[in-house]
């Protein structure tokens, strides 16, 4: 990949980043990518991102890949109302560390667990 795409890359996570009120050292952290790396990457002095890390930044931030590689003039992930639906639970996930919670807490439950607790909040907001 050319230096020239990298500057465009780092320009758009920058973007994104201060969009989202995002620290590039927290998406770092939160990627489990190093730091040097994604400063690099935004600087526009990486040589280039291999298709899976550009596919984790994108996924982290919301986009299509095809828009973080200035493929697209796009963000938006799909028009399909369900990957929609799924970026802003992702975003939710992202910025609310009670959800995150709840989504942890729940993965390994039944269905029937889940039910019970869908239940369980849905009468205690109806106070």
């Amino acid at each position: 990949m050319s230096n020239n795409n990298s500057i465009n890359i780092g320009e758009r996570i920058d973007g994104l980043l201060r969009e989202r009120g995002i620290s590039g050292s927290k998406m770092s952290a939160d990627l489990g990518m190093s730091r040097s790396f994604m400063t690099e990457l935004r600087k526009g002095r990486a040589k280039g991102v291999n298709a899976e890390t550009a596919s984790r930044i994108a996924d982290y931030l919301g986009v299509s890949t095809d828009f973080l590689l200035g493929k697209s003039p796009s963000p938006n992930l799909s028009d399909d109302p369900i990957e929609r639906e799924l970026a802003g639970y992702l975003e939710e996930l992202r910025n609310r560390p009670e959800q995150r919670m709840l989504f942890s807490a729940t993965r390994k439950a039944t269905r029937e667990q889940v039910e019970a607790i869908v239940r369980m909040i849905e009468e205690m907001q109806k106070d």
